[in-house]
């Protein structure tokens, strides 16, 4: 099974509560923990980290029910990141409890708390993507009044009163998803993944061609890319999935955007580093650039993870 055992960090905003109603939807999931950490404001003269985890408990409780009623086992945990750069600690908190509970997925928002509407993600979430090591889904919703995934701009917006006035991509997050690949092993592995879970209903393969000379140079890559695709199809296409294979010529991170919109995903699901970045590090230029700018979820999948599902 894929992803039976999940960490989701709340903050307790609209943005947070929603994901909820995301992980209700995840095929096979059997126990979520439920994650809070508290911080010392750099403003405050004064902290009481008990105090505030005490009440963080509390509001987990809340929290707790809205996935307990679905059959899925909840552990709440409540923990304060050390004093000094907010920026790194809690990030760093995460992680440490995502390896004490051995999730094999962390769940977190796009950004947290804040009156500005951005595509961006927010610091936290860049910093648990260049640096952490487990699989990681970055939630993104529709925002009250945002009239088009095109503009990117950043907006000053009173922030929902509830998750309700958020809209998700897709009634479920699996049921239409996005699998950049550069047919390399880490990409393969990633679509053998979903392709093998439950609930999929669609998924849009595609190949960006990113590189070429000269037209003729170009035009072959996009056959033998197109023959890639076809063959991939054909595989998944055995069961009951749709499969649209698709080709791009350009920036791998704007065509993947690009499609992600026209097709109307619900999800990218993407590995952690390509076949140009398997020596680089944890994650890939394209991949992270697809996580910071996405319009919407993106699940990336970790190297040194990512073999153990579907082989």
């Amino acid at each position: 099974m894929m992803f039976e055992k999940i960490l989701v960090l709340t903050d307790f905003s609209a943005y947070a509560r929603k994901s909820l109603e995301y992980i209700r939807d995840f095929p096979d999931v059997k126990d979520v923990v439920l994650l809070n950490v508290v911080a010392k404001d750099p403003q405050a003269k004064a902290w009481d980290p008990i105090a505030e985890i005490k009440n963080a408990k509390k509001k987990l409780a809340k929290e707790k029910k809205l996935l307990e009623s679905s059959g899925v086992n909840v552990t709440v945990r409540a923990v304060s990141a050390r004093e000094g750069e907010i920026d790194t600690e809690i990030p760093a908190a995460i992680q440490s409890v995502a390896s004490d509970e051995n999730v094999q997925l962390v769940v977190m928002g796009a950004r947290g708390k804040s009156l500005v509407q951005s595509i961006l993600l927010g610091s936290l979430t860049r910093n648990l993507l260049r640096f952490g090591d487990k699989h990681l889904l970055i939630m993104r919703y529709k925002m009250p009044g945002n009239s088009g995934t095109k503009d990117r701009s950043l907006k000053i917006a009173e922030p929902p009163d509830g998750p309700e006035m958020l809209e998700k991509f897709g009634t479920k997050i699996f049921s239409k998803v996005l699998i950049p690949t550069d047919f390399s092993q880490p990409a393969d592995a990633v679509i053998s993944s979903i392709g093998s879970l439950k609930g999929i209903k669609e998924i849009v393969l595609l190949h960006v061609i990113s590189k070429g000379e000269s037209k003729e140079e170009i035009e072959a890559a996009v056959k033998d890319a197109t023959m890639k695709l076809n063959h991939i199809s054909q595989e998944l296409s055995q069961g009951s999935v749709k499969v649209t294979p698709r080709v791009a010529v350009g920036s791998p991170t704007e065509a993947i955007r690009s499609v992600a919109e026209d097709e109307n995903v619900s999800l990218i699901a993407i590995s952690s580093v390509g076949r140009d970045a398997l020596r680089s590090g944890r994650i890939g230029s394209i991949t992270y650039d697809v996580a910071n700018t996405a319009n919407r979820p993106v699940l990336v999948f970790r190297l040194k993870l990512v073999y153990n599902f579907a082989f």
